[in-house]
């Protein structure tokens, strides 16, 4: 794209926008599907397993279909409204700079889906831990850049999978996946902004916040769960066990 005929907007044009979304998206992700689901079979998601309204813990009280579509229902949740903001804001750039609006957008709305998903002011701050939501985001935001980049992303997922399946920490393949997935945006980024002379431009700072914030959330989310993982006494995700339909495993 030709940056030099790009719209420009200047930020007098867009805080409101700004504004508008961020609300919006802290909104989207207060709504818990595991909630959801939980109540649909007569049960309460914070009285079972852990009490943790996530995927895992659906996984294991009601099998790994029903964990897969909350999954599946927690990625859309983070990746259609990052999709709405790169597809409104595509071609644009902000007033005075070569800096596309759609970078900065799509991570801006991520990072407010992800804030209510896992501080849900409906539930008392009592959210899930924002795994599913951030990878949804990711593998969107990333396969925005080029098509080409979906196949990666995809097999990216399938080699988190692959490594919860095989050491069976739940916890840190999930953790180890959004962060594998902000470096591989941050390179982006970094190659994109740096040939366009405008790394110390404020709203690829901004940019670049958004990815630490994306990973320090889960991060924080799972502290707990680190502190038992160094501790040897993490449960550990036995996706065979999950496969076979075995339930009522306390969760990670």
């Amino acid at each position: 794209m030709n940056l030099l005929a790009a719209r420009a907007y200047a930020f007098s044009e867009l805080w409101y926008w700004l504004l508008l979304m961020a609300v919006v998206c802290y909104f989207v992700g207060c709504f818990n599907f595991a909630v959801l689901i939980a109540k649909k079979r007569h049960k309460d998601v914070h009285a079972i397993g852990s009490g943790n309204p996530g995927t895992m813990n659906i996984s294991r009280e009601f099998g790994l279909k029903v964990g897969f579509v909350n999954f599946l229902c927690d990625a859309l949740k983070g990746g259609i409204p990052a999709l709405v903001g790169f597809l409104v804001f595509r071609g644009c750039v902000f007033a005075g700079t070569n800096v596309l609006i759609s970078d900065f957008v799509r991570y801006f709305n991520g990072f407010f889906v992800i804030l209510g998903h896992i501080f849900p002011v409906t539930m008392k701050f009592r959210g899930g831990k924002g795994i599913a939501s951030s990878l949804g985001l990711f593998t969107v935001c990333i396969s925005c850049e080029n098509p080409w980049y979906t196949f990666g992303t995809v097999g990216a997922l399938f080699a988190v999978l692959f490594y919860i399946w095989l050491t069976e920490w739940g916890s840190m393949g999930s953790l180890l996946g959004v962060t594998g997935f902000s470096v591989w945006q941050a390179l982006i980024f970094l190659v994109r902004y740096e040939a366009l002379g405008s790394l110390a431009n404020g709203w690829v700072i901004g940019i670049f916040m958004l990815l630490l914030g994306l990973n320090f959330l889960p991060w924080f989310a799972h502290r707990r769960n680190l502190v038992r993982l160094f501790a040897g006494e993490e449960h550990r995700t036995s996706v065979k066990k999950l496969y076979k339909g075995k339930r009522g495993m306390k969760d990670m």
